[in-house]
């Protein structure tokens, strides 16, 4: 991250939005009560006055949502680019202003990918043909101890899947497995793009970060992984076999499953630094 007191920071709206609704519901006893549920709204980004997408969104950082999607989606270069992002809940959209605009805006995006992501998510064509040009640091290395620290990290985060549910989670991590960001949405497509759009911002290198998800490890999630720059990805749940394959192809180094201390390495098998003696057993006094 650069400490430059003169970084540019386009003009941001801050219109987070609630992250839950209250309703009353009806148990099989008859008994009512009130839960808490995700809320979910749509937000449809308009570039340029020009109409581009409609996210579904729980609206807790929009305009980190809508800085990462245009980044991961490489319509726009850099975040010089951008003027202006204002979110305006009341017409459920948000409006981005660029300087150039965005260059054959409807060839880029007209051939488009639906992918598996939890409220399908989808990637425009030309980013699967670009992967063979993303290079990870291939000197880059995890410890055991840290992966154990981020999965401890994530078991006693505060969230709204904890209060809600039907919720995915993504989060960042340093290197040594400090956790710099957390965002949940209904889709961790959209998480992941918020938490782009915060390292946008900030100017913050992913060389040396390590990125956690608790959805499946599709090839979406590591095509916007390695685009961040991410070497390692770490997710409670699966992978897909073409996330597994783009992985390798990028040299991402994958690790599914992580729960207490089981976690399968799926990728990069020489860039974790092993350390056997966290799972000793202590000798049981008499």
């Amino acid at each position: 991250m650069t400490n430059s007191p003169f970084r540019y920071r386009p003009q941001l709206s801050e219109a987070a939005a609630s992250l839950t609704h209250d309703v009353e519901v009806v148990d099989e006893r008859g008994r009512r009560s009130v839960i808490a549920i995700p809320a979910e709204r749509p937000l449809t980004v308009y570039v340029d006055k020009r109409e581009l997408v409609t996210l579904m969104t729980l609206g807790g950082a929009p305009e980190a949502l809508t800085l990462g999607y245009l980044r991961n989606q490489r319509l726009v270069k850099s975040i010089e680019d951008i003027v202006s992002v204002q979110v305006d809940w009341s017409v459920d959209a948000v409006a981005v202003v660029t300087r150039h605009g965005i260059a054959n805006v409807e060839e880029r995006t007209s051939k488009k990918v639906v992918t598996t992501g939890c409220g399908q998510g989808s990637v425009f064509g030309g980013l699967m043909d670009d992967i063979e040009q993303i290079s990870l640091p291939p000197d880059a290395r995890l410890r055991q101890s840290t992966i154990y620290r981020i999965v401890e990290t994530i078991r006693t985060q505060q969230s709204i899947y904890k209060q809600a549910g039907s919720v995915h989670g993504c989060a960042l991590f340093s290197k040594d497995g400090e956790l710099l960001y957390f965002v949940e949405d209904v889709g961790r497509h959209n998480a992941v793009d918020a938490i782009a759009g915060k390292m946008w911002l900030e100017q913050m290198d992913g060389g040396d970060k390590v990125f956690y998800t608790t959805g499946r490890l599709t090839s979406e999630m590591v095509i916007k992984g390695a685009q961040m720059g991410i070497p390692f990805l770490l997710s409670r749940s699966g992978t897909t076999q073409m996330g597994h394959m783009v992985a390798g192809k990028v040299g991402m180094t994958l690790l599914a499953r992580c729960t207490g201390k089981h976690f399968l390495l799926l990728t990069g098998h020489d860039k974790i630094d092993f350390e056997p003696q966290l799972l000793e057993v202590a000798p049981r006094i008499a």
